[in-house]
């Protein structure tokens, strides 16, 4: 099996067009097209874990932190990215990062956290823009349902949590084929006139391609009469954080107890407990002050992240409790989550947790 086996796999889960712009995520080492004999995954690609690829004879490294976040203007080993890079280019070791796009979707780091604190009716924080898209396609009444099945399985017509969605209207089309044209209804030079129904689907942006050429080959139509629209829907799929809720609501200093456990981690920064008892909680990966707001505008009782700033702490403003877990403390289980996402679904390789702890923070 081939790198780009993998790697296509992990981004029709979780695409590279959904990560952030400042990102670095995809295959950031490595010739995609080698075969490969074991994989690695980690949260951070640094010099000792290619060590123990190398141990372990794995020849792929699967982080959740991009090594190279910022262009590389030399080589020369000085620092720790620049020596983890040689080291993993002498080696043959390709190195992959799945990062922000893996936050961003429903299934993804966040939600990986809300299942572990057992959250029922987990949704999507702050659902992003711009990444749906409609198609409109015109067919013979007799095709419809041949090249709407079609759509379906090629990912088109879904919203929320509702599968194969369409509108449909029917009409009359006209076309003339001339002399060069191949028709499968009509003859050539003949105006004809056919019973059509318009298909109108929604699709997520990152699928046109895939969606459009599998369009065109169940179409009975040699030239194939179709629209694309840019929506500014919100896309509730896709997004940063998780908002749910527990079954039963439960006291807020017992909550951090258990949260702290939970987390396994020895410190959890939080605000004061404003809120006596703890139901709808928010959950972000790694750095995630950026959605307080979103965090209170849908009444969350806390918002559990990382990487809060002194001053960002005033502004839960009484209405919220902060917890700061760390950073590394609350992508500890994003190693898990692309483990199981390998194993369920290839069986020719062999796949490994990584055993170094690269958190760069320790605490007395």
């Amino acid at each position: 099996m081939k790198i780009k086996e993998i790697t296509q796999f992990l981004e029709g889960i979780a695409p590279l067009n959904y990560q952030e712009s400042y990102d670095n995520s995809g295959l950031i080492v490595g010739d995609e097209n080698r075969e490969v004999t074991s994989v690695l995954i980690c949260l951070d690609s640094v010099e000792q874990v290619i060590d123990e690829a190398i141990e372990n004879g794995c020849n792929l490294v699967i982080a959740h932190h991009p090594i190279v976040f910022s262009g590389l203007k030399k080589l020369n080993g000085n620092n720790h990215i620049e020596r983890t890079i040689i080291k993993a280019i002498k080696n043959d070791i390709a190195i992959y990062a799945i990062h922000t796009n893996l936050d961003n979707i429903k299934g993804g780091v966040s939600s990986k956290i809300a299942d572990i604190l057992e959250l029922e009716n987990q949704k999507i924080l702050a659902p992003k823009q711009d990444l749906l898209r409609k198609l409109e396609v015109f067919v013979p009444k007799e095709n419809v349902e041949e090249v709407q099945n079609v759509l379906f399985s090629a990912g088109a017509g879904s919203i929320g949590d509702y599968k194969n969605c369409s509108f449909q209207s029917q009409g009359e089309g006209t076309f003339l084929p001339t002399k060069d044209a191949i028709p499968k209804i009509g003859e050539i030079g003949k105006q004809e006139r056919v019973e059509e129904v318009k298909i109108e689907v929604i699709f997520p942006k990152n699928i046109e391609k895939r969606l459009i050429s599998e369009m065109k080959i169940s179409h009975p139509y040699e030239e194939v009469s179709h629209q694309i629209y840019i929506l500014d829907n919100v896309y509730h799929q896709v997004g940063s954080g998780i908002v749910g809720e527990l079954k039963k609501e439960i006291p807020a200093l017992e909550f951090l107890e258990k949260l702290k456990i939970t987390m396994k981690t020895d410190c959890i920064r939080h605000t004061s407990l404003v809120k006596n008892f703890i139901k709808k909680v928010a959950v972000c990966g790694g750095s995630g002050s950026f959605l307080l707001n979103n965090a209170k505008a849908v009444g969350a009782d806390i918002f559990i992240t990382a990487d809060f700033k002194y001053h960002e702490f005033f502004n839960a403003e009484n209405n919220i409790i902060i917890a700061d877990v760390g950073h590394y403390e609350s992508e500890q289980f994003t190693k898990e989550l692309i483990y199981d996402l390998l194993i369920n679904n290839f069986s020719k390789f062999a796949v490994r947790l990584s055993k170094i702890n690269t958190n760069p923070i320790n605490f007395l």
